[in-house]
């Protein structure tokens, strides 16, 4: 992360269906204390923006909004990257 300030707290996103196509991997490893900071080593990169702006997100298995930047992650955490789902 350029320029960002940080603690060194490295967690794993992990992409799941157009999310994961469109990241050009099933997953990464990348250091970010907030939801805000993740959001912004992430992002930057077209096809993966498209689809984050409409993703949900769970850490370690608890739906957090991408608008609270400033929600924490704490070290080792497990960061689901979820686009909306079609079907029925």
């Amino acid at each position: 992360m350029r320029g960002a300030r940080h603690d060194g707290r490295v967690v794993t996103v992990r992409y799941w269906a157009g999310a994961r196509a469109a990241a050009g991997r099933e997953e990464e490893a990348v250091e970010a204390s907030t939801v805000g900071e993740l959001l912004g080593a992430i992002g930057g990169r077209p096809p993966l923006d498209r689809v984050l702006v409409a993703s949900s997100l769970l850490v370690d298995g608890t739906a957090v909004r991408r608008e609270d930047a400033a929600h924490p992650l704490p070290a080792g955490a497990v960061v689901d990257v979820l686009p909306p789902f079609a079907g029925g």
